[in-house]
């Protein structure tokens, strides 16, 4: 009976992995802009949810807990990715004051994004999620609170400031025309 209750459970969770699989890892990759970290984190995602399933109340919201469980490791893996910056710029600071011929350019090596990829980037990290949970993934203010943990009203604001910080980052980039131009 255990092994029968263990395989159904096998199989109504390969469900949730084939229904929700391709949807997690877009939303990963669009927060992470890197395929292979996207890969990485939604196998992760569904590595924790697959520990965690049995312990969901029936009738909970799977798709929900699944952007929660995505977004918090997103939030591990920017934090992580953090450090790894500060320790790397440490190490070319301390290679550039040994070496003076180490070429300036390599520390702007990094500002090869496109103007839109780098508003996005340097939204602080909740409104970034919660502008690709609203917009890319077109989750409700309540499912997008739920996986940053905080009201539906806070998802809302962060939401809205990270298209108000958008709007303001692209100010100038694309002409608009208004009634009064010729």
């Amino acid at each position: 009976r255990c092994l029968m209750a263990r395989v159904m459970a096998e199989d109504a969770f390969e469900a949730v992995v084939g229904a929700h699989h391709a949807e997690i890892r877009r939303y990963v990759l669009r927060i992470t802009a890197r395929a292979g970290d996207a890969d990485d984190l939604s196998q992760e995602t569904f590595l924790r949810a697959f520990r965690a399933h049995r312990s969901l109340p029936p009738g909970a919201n799977v798709r929900a807990w699944l952007f929660a469980i995505a977004t918090n490791l997103c939030r591990n893996h920017f934090r992580a990715q953090t450090r790894r910056r500060r320790a790397y710029a440490a190490a070319a600071l301390d290679r550039s004051e040994m070496d003076p011929a180490w070429p300036e350019g390599e520390a702007l090596a990094g500002e090869a994004r496109a103007r839109i990829e780098r508003v996005v980037a340097g939204l602080p990290v909740k409104q970034r999620l919660a502008f690709t949970m609203r917009k890319m993934h077109d989750l409700d203010y309540g499912a997008i609170g739920a996986s940053l943990q905080c009201s539906e009203e806070s998802a809302r604001a962060h939401v809205f400031q990270a298209l108000r910080k958008i709007r303001r980052g692209l100010d100038g980039l694309i002409p608009v025309r208004t009634e009064s131009q010729p």
